[in-house]
């Protein structure tokens, strides 16, 4: 028969304890990979954005599309002022540009003489596409950063 031998199990509960600490702080980690993921989305639609070229004759001043995606401020400013909300166990943030052409712009829309039709540039649209791809490399990075000061 073997005998009975002793185990030192601080490391185990001292990992417990990390485990513990990063669960309460899940709920803020799991809002910043959202607010990332929104900045990172709101830079792409916003390079993708196309900006009106005017005479300087009519007094216009291109940009006010590219613009209306963030209120003026720089993407991952603006991302992180973003509220987001916890729906059962899905997080959102709703990324808005209130230009009143934006979805014109964005899907296409009749000529003013309603016999032709222009092409939409679909620029959101893509870039969540794209955000969709990238996501998962992004985020298991960002938790394989979180569980790492976990094991140490």
């Amino acid at each position: 028969m073997g005998r009975n031998g002793g185990c030192n199990f601080s490391e185990w509960e001292k990992l417990k304890a990390n485990l513990e600490a990063t669960d309460e702080q899940l709920s803020l980690f799991i809002e910043s990979c959202a607010k990332e993921l929104a900045a990172r989305l709101l830079a792409k639609v916003i390079k993708r954005t196309p900006v009106g070229q005017y005479p300087s004759s009519t007094g216009k001043n291109g940009g006010t599309l590219r613009r209306g995606w963030t209120a003026g401020k720089n993407a991952t400013e603006y991302a992180q002022s973003l509220k987001v909300n916890h729906l059962g166990d899905t997080y959102v943030i709703e990324i808005v540009n209130p230009t009143e052409y934006a979805s014109y712009v964005e899907f296409g829309h009749r000529t003013s003489n309603h016999k032709g039709w222009v092409e939409g540039k679909f620029m959101l649209t893509i870039s969540e596409q794209e955000i969709k791809t990238a996501a998962p490399a992004i985020l298991e990075k960002k938790i394989s950063k979180l569980l790492g000061g976990c094991f140490k």
